[in-house]
């Protein structure tokens, strides 16, 4: 599936509280510059403690080159606002097939799939749901119970407003899905790529001429 829904800068849905939200402020500019997005900033108590962002491009890729560009963006600003009172470890990921849904593009590019979601007020009675992504709209999304019990409401319709985090369930139809999206971007990529060339020889060639 390829991500035709992404917008570059489109405002995330769930974003963060404290450290967290302050870190994300300063990062998010940067990861921007970079034509990509951030997807997620999240503390971890790994090796001491460990500062997890994930970012993708918007097409939905993230190559391990693209995390040391990331890294090396934030790096800078990070060391000089200090955000974090002790010391730990950066790390820089893409959001995995099993990823957090944070933008409404993501809810409708993922359409269909498995999510658990938790919503910030009560929905039919509950606050956690698990079901499959259905009738995306501009303001609500519905997830439909997977499996359905008889004589109770199996669709929650949760408005945008009231989601309070969102993640896709890791199946088999998910990861083929995600690998068909993956190589349809890198197929997309390697089609620019030749175009990029062409135009640099066109200048070494003009370059070239000039000189003479």
């Amino acid at each position: 599936m390829t991500d035709d829904t992404a917008m570059p800068h489109e405002e995330r849905l769930v974003t963060e509280t404290g450290v967290d939200a302050r870190i994300a402020e300063i990062v998010e500019p940067l990861i921007q510059s970079l034509d990509m997005r951030l997807v997620r900033v999240r503390q971890l108590s790994q090796n001491g403690l460990t500062l997890q962002i994930m970012a993708e491009r918007n097409d939905g890729t993230m190559s391990v080159e693209d995390c040391e560009a990331v890294s090396r963006a934030i790096s800078p600003a990070l060391d000089v606002e200090d955000p974090v009172e002790k010391a730990y470890h950066l790390e820089i990921s893409s959001p995995g097939i099993d990823r957090p849904l944070v933008r409404k593009s993501d809810f409708l590019r993922w359409e269909g799939h498995l999510a658990r979601c938790d919503a910030s007020v009560l929905i039919n009675g509950r606050k956690r749901f698990r079901g499959y992504i259905r009738d995306v709209t501009e303001t609500a999304f519905s997830v439909e119970r997977e499996q359905p019990v008889e004589g109770e409401i199996n669709i929650a319709v949760i408005p945008f407003s009231a989601l309070a985090e969102a993640k896709l369930v890791l199946t088999d139809e998910l990861v083929r899905e995600s690998l068909r999206a993956d190589k349809a971007a890198k197929a997309a990529q390697a089609l620019e790529e030749p175009a990029d060339d062409e135009n640099e020889e066109a200048g070494d060639a003009g370059e070239a001429g000039d000189k003479a």
